[in-house]
């Protein structure tokens, strides 16, 4: 990776990891700095592209979202929903009690 224009050293990955308060091995340093490098390196791709003309977009697909009426209902499947509780009473769910 020596051919990039940012290459990081084990001298800067000593003074990021001693700013960021992180403990690492000596044995690491190198293959951190190739990472870091490698990374610096896909960012500056990056930058080659030509994004003038690109409208920004939230998704990639365009789609519109649904909407519907903001209406405050009980869903009026309060009986389906009880069907699946292993017991029930009056329309609540029993559970079993938690605070004595």
């Amino acid at each position: 990776m020596s051919n990039q224009k940012n290459v990081v050293n084990v001298e800067d990955v000593k003074k990021i990891a001693r700013l960021s308060r992180l403990h690492v091995e000596d044995t690491e340093l190198q293959s951190l700095a190739d990472d870091l490098s490698g990374i610096l390196g896909w960012i500056e791709q990056l930058n080659e592209v030509d994004v003038d003309k690109v409208k920004p977009m939230t998704s990639a697909v365009a789609m519109k979202s649904p909407m519907r009426k903001d209406i405050v209902s009980d869903g009026g499947k309060r009986d389906q929903i009880l069907k699946n509780a292993p017991k029930e009473d009056d329309g609540f769910f029993v559970v079993p009690r938690s605070v004595e």
